[in-house]
């Protein structure tokens, strides 16, 4: 719990599975740490609302925030289930091209792959699809074995063991209302539980996921830098009920927008199926999953697995990407504003963190660590 007027050395904001790896990072390092969320309990938001999936690091530009982070956090994260006995299982996935102008489109997912430093790609063919995924239609396919899924709750439920075991601590139902430059760095007012709370710290990190621009439009203090807008972009699930179809996670070539990768089918390590995400651009949080999408999902999926039947898709549940660019613009990458891009000391602020982001969520740690020179 905080007390009124505490120091405590460092605070972070967002207890999803990025704000946590930064917690725990940072409190091997620190004397004090707390992480705050606006939901009771922690990984409320984003984090419990996604594919989880370890992505491999294919797609994204080379030289990217998301390209790096990736693929040095896809290494981290496997030695960390390994170490922390956190549950995943290194299942791979298949790209799949389901004409043959998709399959040009595979050339340049593999070249792009190799420009991020992921090399272990493999060409598929149709016969070898047929051998290895016999419900799935396609011409030619990519296979990514270092693709893996992995429980996310597990995964923030080491990570904040790890914060507790280093002293650290997580509040829960905490608002923070004005953050003021003053005493030996920030002063934070929030509301717990319907009383206001003042403390102080000396570090402070903002990685509150779609509410990190409004943290930011609390600070009562100058900041150089240009924040960028958010743009919320829902995507729902529907879970194919019984036994598998496919043995591995399924995925057509990714949408030309950049916006998504297509209405894809992962496994979850209880062995449901679900598909999803599509991408749906919305003006307010909006999590309501509709049997309206159905028909839609059928058309899309069926592309790859035709023996799909109509109706059997059950709604799930959506999640909403905080992503920077809207529907017409170019991708952009993940946003990292420490020190050197604002000229706060003490303060580090995370913008548009979506996938690859729980991958990424330890390299990820690493780099605001290193903004803060801790």
């Amino acid at each position: 719990m905080i007390n009124q007027l505490d120091f405590i050395e460092s605070c972070v904001i967002g207890a999803g599975v990025v704000g946590l790896a930064i917690a725990r990072s940072l409190a091997q390092r620190v004397s004090s740490l707390v992480v705050l969320d606006k939901e009771l309990h922690f990984g409320q938001g984003i984090s419990s609302r996604n594919s989880e999936v370890i992505h491999a690091g294919i797609y994204y530009a080379a030289g990217s925030l998301k390209a790096d982070l990736c693929v040095e956090g896809k290494e981290r994260l496997y030695q960390y289930c390994e170490s922390h006995n956190v549950n995943y299982r290194k299942i791979g996935k298949l790209i799949v091209a389901t004409t043959e102008e998709e399959r040009e489109v595979l050339d340049g997912i593999r070249l792009k792959a190799e420009a991020n430093g992921v090399f272990d790609l493999e060409y598929w063919d149709r016969q070898k699809i047929k051998q290895e995924e016999p419900e799935v239609q396609a011409v030619a396919a990519l296979f990514s074995p270092s693709t893996g899924i992995i429980s996310a709750h597990d995964l923030m439920t080491a990570y904040l063991g790890d914060i507790e075991s280093c002293g650290g601590s997580f509040v829960g139902q905490t608002r923070v209302t004005s953050v003021e430059q003053g005493g030996k760095g920030f002063i934070i007012t929030s509301q717990i539980g319907g009383d206001s709370y003042k403390f102080t710290c000396e570090k402070l990190i903002n990685a509150a996921g779609l509410g990190a621009q409004g943290i930011h439009a609390a600070f009562e203090f100058d900041y150089s830098a240009d924040v960028p807008p958010l743009h919320l972009c829902k995507g729902s699930y529907f879970t194919l009920p019984g036994k598998s179809p496919f043995n591995k996670l399924i995925y057509p070539v990714p949408e030309k927008s950049g916006a998504g990768l297509g209405v894809h089918s992962t496994i979850d390590l209880g062995g449901q199926v679900k598909f999803g995400p599509n991408v749906e651009y919305i003006e307010d949080e909006d999590y309501a999953v509709t049997s309206d999408l159905a028909d839609a999902y059928h058309s899309s999926i069926s592309r790859y697995y035709p023996a799909l039947k109509q109706g059997v898709l059950v709604p799930a549940y959506a999640g909403i990407r905080p992503k920077l660019q809207g529907p017409d613009d170019p991708v952009k990458d993940f946003v990292i504003q420490g020190p050197q891009e604002h000229g706060v000391e003490g303060l580090v602020q995370l913008f548009g963190i979506e996938s690859p982001g729980l991958t990424s969520s330890l390299a990820l740690a690493e780099k605001v660590r290193q903004a803060l020179v801790i």
